[in-house]
């Protein structure tokens, strides 16, 4: 991206304003565009005359399409440019936010959700590796993505109480408009505060076609399944025969990547510490935070009956502490060191889920520790993770490195609420959207809960205790050791990316 890291890159965070402007606008885009859509989907079921599945597709489009496609456009961005892809995926945004307005029938706007997914996918990935490419600085790399960072979780956090005060005045599409004016922004702070790409840090190697659609395949396989597994339940061959289908497009991209002359994605890549780790680590936080909110919510609104407003209140130690730790991120970086970090803030997420999963049916006390511990630890989590996986890549591999992280997220996200929703169904007698649940039922919900957390966390621990591990890998590489699953080749890549690596 930059002639000469030493000569461009910037040295504040205040004179790259307008860059962090975009980047942030980018992402308030991702986080405020599900949380304020998901308060109206009553009112679109109503207007579009929608059945419940084609409800779940308004926003289920949206998630399969950008998760199939981020490693593909990440692959795209390293090779013709990141700059360019996010410009183009931000004015692909906006006409099809445009077109919101002239939706009549929820096809339509399935469609339209579908194309705002593959804008997402263009631009997502990429709005992390620029902001990690603007600074030489660790510390003002963790700045720069906690302030971005925030940004979006205050999308999250009000997207909901935006919502409703919108659909209050003004007609649903309002809401979908709203991106407009959010990718216009980014826009301008994209093509005013960063300079277009270096040809010569681009990735020159042809595009991996037959890699990049069984990468997408497998993906979208394994975001549909836990879809299946918790709408059809573990009795239905159809969520079996999806996952299966994941698994052999998994094991065919891995045949093709270790064949292909230019690989799509250099696994050798995935062996580094660095890059090994911050996935476990992001791996672990998706699998508790999914499965944390889909079973906390269930408890507050079905199990203990307590109506939408209340329960919206009951998720407030989530948002408060992931608003209030943001200025803790960089000191406490600095005190622990990130590698540290990393790996402290997936354990508090893991504790986290532990609380709930032993303590859940002893009152919303425990609940709210639980929510409070996964988001402190999540807060930090989504900085560090992906700077240490950013920080183990070659230049020329920084986007489609974002893209693996929020790949691996989104795919942790559906398996963790896949296991929560299995182990419910197999435990729960009746229909669980039912009102007024019997004192029966409310014990089934508690014991699954409690199975459900448990095996969440046993899965969650497993992976912060490999990334545990590969963490003191990579420190003992700093001090002087080799990484036997890297070729030479890649290790003076890496040398040349970042020598304090």
């Amino acid at each position: 991206m930059f002639v000469n890291n030493e000569q461009r890159s910037t040295p504040s965070l205040r004179g790259s304003w307008m860059a962090l402007a975009g980047l942030s606008a980018i992402f308030l885009f991702e986080m405020l565009d599900n949380s304020i859509l998901n308060v109206a989907l009553p009112t679109i079921g109503r207007e579009l005359h929608s059945s419940t599945t084609a409800l779940q597709w308004v926003t289920g489009s949206y998630a399969v399409v950008f998760g199939g496609l981020m490693l593909l456009f990440g692959a795209i961005a390293d090779r013709f440019g990141r700059r360019r892809v996010m410009l183009i995926g931000l004015v692909l945004l906006a006409i099809a936010s445009l077109a919101t307005a002239f939706v009549t029938t929820a096809e339509q706007l399935i469609a339209v959700r579908a194309v705002m997914g593959i804008a997402a996918a263009m631009t997502t990935p990429g709005s992390m590796a620029l902001a990690f490419r603007l600074f030489d600085q660790e510390s003002l790399r963790v700045r720069a993505i906690t302030l971005i960072s925030t940004v979006g979780l205050v999308g999250l956090a009000i997207g909901p109480t935006v919502g409703g005060l919108v659909l209050a005045v003004a007609p649903w599409q309002v809401l979908l408009l709203i991106n407009v004016p959010i990718a216009v922004l980014a826009i301008i702070g994209i093509r005013a505060g960063i300079a277009a790409d270096d040809p010569a840090e681009l990735h020159r190697d042809p595009l991996d076609i037959p890699g990049a659609l069984l990468a997408t395949a497998t993906i979208v396989f394994a975001l549909v399944a836990p879809t299946m597994f918790v709408d059809d339940g573990a009795g239905s061959w159809m969520p079996w025969a999806m996952t299966a289908a994941a698994i052999v497009a998994a094991a065919l991209f891995v045949l093709r990547e270790r064949s292909a002359r230019h690989p799509l994605l250099d696994l050798g890549l995935l062996a580094r510490p660095l890059v090994s780790s911050g996935l476990a680590f992001k791996a672990a936080a998706g699998l508790a935070t999914a499965g944390l909110s889909y079973l906390v919510t269930l408890q507050l609104q079905l199990a203990w009956g307590w109506p939408p407003a209340l329960a919206a209140l009951g998720m407030l130690p989530q948002v408060v502490v992931l608003l209030a730790l943001g200025p803790f991120v960089n000191p406490f970086v600095e005190r622990v060191g990130i590698r540290r970090a990393a790996w402290m803030s997936a354990a508090a997420v893991v504790a986290g889920l532990a609380v709930y999963a032993v303590f859940n049916s002893l009152g919303y006390v425990f609940v709210a520790i639980a929510l409070a511990l996964v988001a402190a630890g999540l807060r930090m989590i989504g900085v560090v993770a992906a700077i240490n996986v950013l920080s183990g890549l070659p230049k020329n591999r920084t986007t489609i490195g974002a893209a693996l992280t929020d790949t691996t997220t989104e795919v942790a996200n559906g398996v963790g609420i896949a296991v929560a929703g299995t182990i419910l169904a197999a435990l729960f007698t009746g229909s669980i959207t039912a009102s007024g649940w019997t004192g029966r039922q409310v014990a089934e919900f508690q014991g699954a809960a409690t199975l459900g957390g448990l095996v969440l966390t046993a899965i969650a621990a497993a992976f912060v205790v490999f990334g545990f591990v590969r963490s003191h890998r990579a420190g003992d590489t700093e001090e002087g050791s080799t990484e036997d699953a890297v070729t030479d080749t890649a290790a003076a890549d890496r040398a040349a990316a970042d020598p304090a690596v």
